[in-house]
């Protein structure tokens, strides 16, 4: 049992890192894709040497300096963080996450960094042809380093290409390209990325619709819009597509989170998809959905495409289960039983080692290899540990969802009456009040994905109760609260800067 100064100590450190993600993710988002449509319109401006298109582009180009920049500095905490606060769990798979990390800062970050010089200070310093390649190169590179990082984070979700060493006891890469290419990494990472996009096409849109309410600056509005409306389209409609491989891929490598997400206590065939509904505790004491709006079948006919498939639920996952494939899975006591021999083979291992007994050695490895699998339940004291908060992880993924579909219907109202030529001004202020819809939805998002896979800091094998550093409390809550002072101040700095930016209005002149 862990002592309840270091439970303080690790509630104390997911607050923070809880913190500090939250608010870097609130600059992120609109960094990746604003980078893109502005160099989309530069490129349209060389294109059709329509001078328009180059005010739009330095106009949202500011606002993208101003992000980038505050971006920067949370994200730079944030990756501190593993090491003051986090330093068992970069023990334990600093071999394998810290690669990824690495080449986000060497490769992607560096590109982003030096071209992002000479697309602000070089419009007038270098051909336009160059400049133009360099402000490509800054979209490049900043989704490059998304790239990398999403690997990183879908490796927890999904940790493959890896070999634990028991004489070091850390994870080990032997198969890097399996982490690269993970249907988790691949899924999380066009999903996540696609969602970017999609919220900086609300931002574009919502900002240019501001203008038309105010009859300012309505040519670069049009365009903007134009631009916004294509590019958020076609965004949103990809966005919902990763998002069903993404839930297919969730159904099998974590189970428990998509049970959590659909609220779903007892599996069975032909699961109901629930569209809306109510989460309570149940006579078990666990939160499930008692109460919904739901359609017949669908559920198991998403996941699977067959509509009678068997998905389990939380209780099936407690008690153990065989899925729609035939596969059986174990129920959680015998993987708690199973983790418990494997977290004592490994301290029998090491001391039979040390003591040069070979025979006590061959056999504590072989049982340790047996159940290495459940390794991380070895740390888990009940089956009732190993679910997630359902409460936020149901109702942040219909969030999430629901304003997914709201956004394609705002993108298509848009371009019809950009087509038609007329405006209708509550059109134009739903625009405007989807920005922060925008923002909710990226947040909802990863609520499902941080909180849906706890308690495993990496699925099955390491529990985040474990992975912090041991360190005092009060010294992480001093750091929390002065973290959320700063994060703060520069959130209200930027939407300061950015709204007065915007009042500027792009200089056509």
């Amino acid at each position: 049992m862990i002592n309840e100064l270091v439970m303080t100590t690790v509630e104390w450190s997911r607050a923070q890192f809880a913190l500090t993600a939250m608010f870097h993710y609130l600059f992120v988002p609109l960094t990746l894709g604003l980078s893109l449509m502005i160099a989309i319109m530069e490129t349209l401006w060389l294109k059709t040497g329509n001078e328009a298109w180059k005010h739009a582009t330095k106009f949202w180009m500011k606002l993208f300096g101003i992000n980038f920049a505050i971006g920067v500095s949370t994200g730079i905490i944030l990756e501190f963080e593993f090491g003051t606060n986090w330093s068992n769990y970069s023990w334990f798979v600093g071999d394998i996450f810290g690669a990824p990390l690495a080449i986000e800062g060497i490769m992607a970050f560096f590109m982003e960094s030096t071209f992002i010089a000479v697309m602000f200070f070089g419009w007038n310093k270098v051909k336009p042809k160059f400049h133009l390649a360099s402000t490509w190169l800054v979209f490049l590179g900043s989704n490059l380093s998304a790239l990398w990082i999403l690997v990183a984070n879908a490796w927890m979700q999904n940790p493959v290409g890896m070999y634990f060493n028991p004489d070091t006891a850390r994870n080990e890469m032997i198969d890097f390209w399996a982490v690269l290419f993970s249907s988790t990494a691949m899924n999380k990472f066009f999903h996540t990325l696609l969602s970017a996009y999609l919220l900086s096409a609300v931002f574009v849109l919502g900002v240019s619709s501001w203008f038309i309410l105010k009859k300012r600056h309505e040519g670069f509005a049009r365009k903007s819009i134009l631009i916004a409306s294509i590019f958020g389209l076609s965004a949103s409609l990809m966005t919902v597509y990763t998002g069903d491989t993404s839930s297919k891929d969730i159904s099998k490598v974590q189970p428990m989170k998509f049970a959590a997400m659909e609220g779903l206590y007892e599996g069975g065939k032909g699961v109901p998809l629930v569209v809306l509904g109510q989460i309570n505790k149940n006579e078990d004491d666990i939160a499930c959905c008692t109460r919904s709006i739901a359609l017949p079948n669908m559920l198991s006919f998403l996941t699977t495409y067959d509509s009678e498939a068997f998905i389990p639920g939380i209780k099936d996952i407690i008690h153990g289960y065989i899925d729609h494939r035939g596969i059986p899975h174990k129920s959680l006591a015998e993987r708690i039983a199973n983790g418990k021999i494997a977290v004592q083979s490994l301290k029998e291992y090491h001391e039979s080692k040390k003591n040069g007994d070979k025979e006590a050695e061959a056999t504590a490895l072989a049982s340790f290899k047996d159940n290495y699998k459940d390794f991380g339940y070895g740390y888990l004291s009940s089956p009732k540990e190993a679910i997630p908060n359902v409460y936020l992880t149901f109702y942040s993924f219909r969030i999430m969802v629901g304003l997914g579909f709201l956004f394609v219907i705002q993108f298509i109202i848009s371009l019809y009456l950009l087509y038609k030529k007329r405006w209708n001004k509550y059109v134009l202020w739903l625009n405007l009040l989807c920005i922060p819809l925008a923002y909710l939805a990226t947040q909802a998002g990863w609520i499902v994905a941080e909180l849906g896979r706890q308690p495993w800091v990496i699925q099955d094998l390491m529990p985040t109760s474990v992975a912090s550093t041991e360190i005092a409390s009060s010294a992480v809550q001093i750091t929390f609260w002065l973290f959320a002072i700063l994060f703060t101040t520069l959130l209200t700095a930027e939407i300061k800067i950015l709204v007065s930016q915007i009042k500027k209005g792009p200089q056509e002149s």
